[in-house]
């Protein structure tokens, strides 16, 4: 392959416009012929660069509201002719096709239309094709062409161009390749996947996921594994819209747990404060109070020792009074919609702790798909944005739980979606008191919920758990009525859960010879 290749000639054609001029300026003042399409030769026109209309190259005006414009030979030819091949130069010569070297094309705003909520006659508009067809050309053709499908790769483009006289690199024409492909990879995922939608195909014969690299982290959930963070473009509030103030760059692990953590405050949108703590994706304490010092100091409460080094989301804005407990102990990641200025000047103190912000809450019943890698393939499913009212609750014991029973028991059912299976949680007064997760038994997670209660009664010097009174959620049905004997023992009184168990009458039974109230849910919240 030809290693520097000299850039004579360039088509740009582009729909954002970014930079456009400046950079239009700096190629032609390096004697470079620039072809152009409609809007984009209309701005460098106005901006006084000279340009060349494609339709006085190709013999044919834009036609079909600009559907039709850069299909031709004139300028496939261009970006597909091999320079050293002589049937290639002599077909450019028969048909008068001169060679294009650079290809500047970013693509009709697909995505943003659809974020937007445009109606579908304006999606299936900004669904590019001669965009993608000539990005394609040019980056198969990478031996003598170079190809720019991003605005911020202008500087990129310069600089090789100052470091090589006016001349192409084969490294950097490779590069630009790689991410032409990624692109119209992206570009047709992202299109693939809202007709899916629109059309209510909910397992199509194939799928294509895309995402535009956010940062290269400094390595995976261990040392020695490589690890980068992708955006897929979707903007849902989180961790990967948030704002970073401060703090040294989120590791994959950071990522995982305030992505967790800020999703499972979300539930308590509009409810009053509420603050979720995590330690490896799973909460460790999860409270509401009248103010977000004191639904802090709750989830804290819960379990002090898992808390340390933990990640902490906020569902309203991060006041100096939080701020300020929080300090009182090492914390890795703060996430809240917003933090004012005392807040934040309070954190500046803690160079370790990274403060994000993200200007909305996510909506937990948003309709989306959650996928994970396995062996040969990906598992793909709508995310669990399973929600119950009291209205859905269906009492299955003799006595039915009280008023505040029932506000506890729904509050529990809430972080249950979040907890990894087997997941119990005990909530007493708008609190976790105990969190059992990821066991390979119901019972066992029950008991070590239990048992972080005790300890926690000891370290605050209660004269007992606050498991005494407390209420119980369980993500799935209790197999065995053992997992309840359990909870009744550790001083429960009321437990929600999805029934369905072929024990079902047995679990019953159990409940209501310890007095207990119980309610199903006819759903579940598994997560592995």
């Amino acid at each position: 392959m030809t290693n520097l290749v000299p850039l004579r000639r360039a088509l740009i054609s582009v729909s954002d416009k970014t930079g456009l001029i400046e950079f239009a300026r700096s190629l032609a003042a390096r004697g470079v012929e620039i072809l152009s399409t409609g809007g984009t030769a209309l701005a460098l026109r106005t901006a006084g660069v000279r340009v060349k209309d494609v339709a006085e190259v190709t013999g044919f005006p834009e036609m079909m509201d600009g559907r039709v414009k850069t299909l031709h030979p004139a300028v496939h030819g261009g970006l597909l002719a091999l320079r050293d091949d002589v049937e290639h130069q002599v077909a450019m010569a028969a048909h008068g096709i001169e060679p294009i070297d650079l290809l500047i094309v970013n693509l009709y705003p697909f995505e943003e239309t659809v974020a937007k909520g445009g109606d579908y006659a304006d999606c299936i508009e900004n669904i590019d094709i001669g965009g993608p067809a000539m990005i394609r050309a040019a980056a198969k053709n990478h031996a003598f062409v170079a190809t720019v499908v991003d605005v911020q790769d202008y500087d990129a483009l310069l600089a090789e161009l100052d470091k090589n006289d006016d001349r192409t690199s084969l490294v950097f024409r490779q590069r630009q390749a790689q991410i032409a492909y990624a692109r119209t990879a992206a570009y047709d995922a992202a299109v693939s996947t809202w007709m899916a939608t629109i059309i209510g195909e909910e397992t199509p014969r194939r799928r294509a996921f895309a995402g535009t690299l956010a940062q290269t982290l400094r390595y995976g959930e261990n040392p020695h594994q490589s690890a980068a963070f992708y955006l897929d473009g979707s903007n849902r509030p989180g961790v990967a819209t948030a704002k970073q103030w401060q703090g040294k760059e989120l590791s994959y692990n950071n990522i995982n747990d305030t992505d967790a953590a800020f999703e499972l405050v979300s539930e308590f949108a509009g409810q009053g404060p509420a603050v979720a703590i995590i330690k490896h994706a799973n909460p460790c304490g999860v409270a509401q109070g009248k103010t977000l010092l004191e639904a802090y100091k709750r989830a804290y409460d819960c379990d002090r020792t898992s808390a340390f080094g933990g990640i902490i989301a906020l569902n309203q804005k991060l006041d100096a009074a939080t701020a300020e407990e929080i300090c009182n102990i090492f914390t890795e990641v703060v996430i809240a919609p917003d933090a004012d200025p005392a807040a934040r000047e309070i954190f500046a103190a803690k160079k370790n702790l990274r403060l994000l912000t993200t200007g909305a809450l996510a909506n937990p019943l948003s309709d989306v798909l959650t996928y994970r890698q396995v062996g040969g393939g990906f598992l793909v499913q709508g995310k669990d944005n399973g929600t119950i009212t009291r209205a859905d609750l269906k009492v299955v014991t003799k006595r039915a739980p009280s008023e505040q029973e029932l506000t506890d028991l729904l509050f529990a059912w809430k972080v249950a979606k979040h907890v990894k299976s087997n997941a119990i949680i005990y909530v007493k007064d708008g609190a976790t008191v105990g969190v059992g997760a990821g066991q390979m038994s119901r019972v066992d997670s029950t008991r070590i919920a239990a048992r972080k209660a005790q300890d926690m009664a000891e370290a605050l010097g209660l004269s007992s758990p606050l498991t005494q009174g407390a209420v119980v959620a369980s993500d799935a049905f209790f197999p065995f009525a053992d997992g309840l004997i359990t909870a009744a023992e550790a001083g429960a009184t009321a437990l929600i859960q999805p029934g369905g168990s072929m024990r079902d009458a047995e679990v019953i039974a159990a409940a209501d010879a310890a007095g207990l109230a119980m309610v199903f849910t006819g759903i579940r919240h598994f997560r592995h």
